[in-house]
């Protein structure tokens, strides 16, 4: 029998799709962290305002925090990809005057805070925040809410699923790093499984997600919301992009978090 003339052919384009395929997969196992984290340059110096310096096993992480006595609950704020404390200190600034005490950080390696990022740093990073409001400022884990923005939304989850906190608050982030590509579910690579790790979140979670997002589409937001167990709640704020959700969303972003900070148990019911 014969073979078909388009078969050599064939075989060979498969051989380099498959060696590719291979390429791509070492690659992402090898050089995902510096894939994924891109810090630039410190927007801010030592002199930034309520800027304090947190132990971590990676070196002390530089924070900000701005305690708030009126406030009953505390913001535990962890920033998006590509900004710092520096980008991000107005927003911190609306949230205490909104009613909240909130205690934002820099990953490693971004901003102030020295080391190379990565998942599990990132991870470590948001634990470290985490044990200086406990133990250091004596916020009751009760009055800790803990809110991811983007990238964020990875340690935030993290951190939801194995320690006590009141609630939990997810904005413009994914179910896993590679869900925001179209070509990551093709990969057995993959980081901040977020959407798994909803399964041991018992707290009420908060989901808030733009429906015009390119850079973490709509449709990842719904699934992260479908995964996440009850109570939740969501805001899908229409027309927003990724960077621009609170301007597009207006009173009803600070309403969407006056109703979910009201809906949490008093501090003391918590797990």
């Amino acid at each position: 029998m014969s073979t078909l003339p388009w078969m050599p052919i064939l075989l060979r384009v498969l051989r380099v799709v498959a060696i590719v395929y291979v390429v791509a997969v070492i690659a992402l196992w090898l050089f995902g962290n510096r894939l994924m984290f891109l810090p630039g340059p410190a927007s801010y110096r030592g002199d930034l305002p309520g800027l304090v310096r947190i132990p971590a096993d990676g070196g002390a992480l530089a924070a900000v925090w701005l305690p708030n006595p009126a406030a009953r609950l505390t913001l535990l704020y962890s920033h998006g990809n590509g900004e710092d404390l520096g980008d991000d200190l107005p927003l911190l600034r609306a949230l205490h005057d909104h009613g909240f005490a909130v205690l934002a950080y820099d990953y490693r390696g971004y901003g102030l805070t020295p080391g190379r990022p990565t998942e599990r740093g990132a991870y470590a990073d948001e634990s470290a925040a985490y044990a200086w409001l406990v133990r250091e400022q004596k916020v009751p884990p009760g009055r800790i809410v803990v809110h991811g923005r983007s990238l964020g939304g990875g340690p935030a989850a993290e951190l939801a699923s194995r320690e006590p906190v009141a609630g939990l608050v997810l904005e413009s982030t994914f179910t896993n790093a590679t869900s925001v590509s179209a070509l990551g579910r093709f990969f057995p690579v993959d980081w901040f499984r977020t959407a798994r790790r909803l399964q041991r979140v018992r707290c009420p979670v908060l989901v808030i997600h733009g429906t015009a997002d390119r850079v973490i589409p709509y449709a990842v937001g719904q699934r992260l919301y479908r995964a996440a167990r009850e109570p939740k709640q969501a805001l899908w704020v229409e027309g927003a992009g990724h960077d621009d959700l609170i301007e597009v969303a207006g009173a009803r972003y600070w309403q969407a978090l006056d109703r979910f900070a009201g809906s949490l148990a008093d501090p003391g019911q918590t797990r």
